[in-house]
């Protein structure tokens, strides 16, 4: 037995591409980024930040409601499998590409913080402002 799962949650980074093939089939692709905080280790190394960026492909209905609904900057939740494929660019040059084929999408936004839209750039200043309470340390944990 084998299993070929994935797991995400993330922010998707461009607004989606969407096509109808030939038989009047809808494919979506999406970039989805998921982040790793950085850190400071007991040694005082500075661990920075990483992102990573996932190709996702939506085929079909689950296609078409990421084409009504999804946007740049969305948070979404996806369940799908892992796939690799190689082609042949423009030079010759073969190239490598994995991608998610997804089965299930969930969008995290709330339906306020959709409604807000610019409103919701004054929450990093108020997060920098707990951030700084005395006791907390420079990254707002309190221990």
């Amino acid at each position: 037995m084998s299993v070929n799962k994935v797991i995400l949650i993330g922010n998707v980074g461009r607004d989606p591409d969407v096509r109808y093939l030939d038989n009047h089939v809808c494919v979506a692709n999406l970039t989805l980024a998921t982040s790793e905080r950085g850190y400071t280790a007991q040694n005082g190394t500075q661990v920075p930040d990483r992102t990573d960026w996932h190709n996702l492909v939506f085929w079909r209905g689950l296609a078409e409601t990421v084409e009504k609904y999804v946007h740049k900057g969305d948070k979404l939740y996806i369940e799908g499998s892992i796939r690799s494929r190689s082609y042949d660019d423009q030079n010759g040059v073969r190239r490598y590409v994995t991608e998610i084929f997804v089965d299930y999408m969930e969008m995290l936004n709330t339906r306020q913080s959709q409604r807000q839209g610019t409103q919701d750039s004054a929450s990093p200043v108020q997060n920098q402002q707990a951030a700084t309470q005395p006791g907390t340390g420079e990254s707002g944990v309190p221990f």
